[in-house]
């Protein structure tokens, strides 16, 4: 257990704090929290501790561009000034897992910094395949997830409602007291 209880509120605060973003200044992301966010990334837990994953940060406008061209649910990545690739090695056996939870890792430690950022599928989407290779990204690896991230901007902004923990949620079995 922990034993410093602000550090476990303080977790709890960060990732409930944490909810997507899909609009951006243009405000540039430091480079030291951008080192600092894929630290967290890669710190991610790992079946058997394969750590089948491979990190892109782009941050060239024009590849942005295209990304958010190819991306069916991610035209707002044209607008944040990072985005993220992560992708993961095709042949292992847990490799959407890994990087999922890689890609979370990732989100939760932008939200530390006061970044904002919006999870874009990668898995099994038809773009998946022309942004590796847009990327220049060797074929062993495919895409898994797309995380746009930046200042977000605020006006007009509201939360998601979020649902209620009893609806979803149950106790040993499903359906008894």
């Amino acid at each position: 257990m922990i034993q410093n209880k602000n550090i476990a509120n303080f977790g709890v605060t960060i990732i409930q704090a944490r909810h997507s973003i899909r609009h951006f200044n243009d405000s540039p992301i430091p480079d030291d929290i951008i080192r600092k966010v894929l630290e967290c990334a890669k710190s991610a837990p790992s079946a058997r501790n394969v750590q089948p994953w491979l990190f892109g940060t782009i941050t060239d406008k024009a590849l942005r561009d295209e990304i958010a061209e190819l991306a069916t649910h991610g035209k707002f990545i044209a607008e944040a000034p990072v985005c993220f690739a992560v992708f993961g090695e095709r042949d292992q056996q847990y490799v959407l897992e890994d990087c999922c939870a890689a890609t979370e890792n990732l989100i939760i430690a932008l939200t530390g910094y006061g970044i904002g950022s919006c999870w874009v599928a990668g898995e099994g989407k038809e773009y998946a395949e022309p942004i590796r290779k847009l990327l220049g990204v060797p074929e062993q690896y495919k895409l898994i997830s797309l995380v746009a991230a930046g200042e977000a901007k605020t006006e007009g902004f509201t939360l998601a409602k979020k649902k209620n923990l009893i609806d979803i949620s149950f106790k040993n079995r499903y359906g008894s007291e």
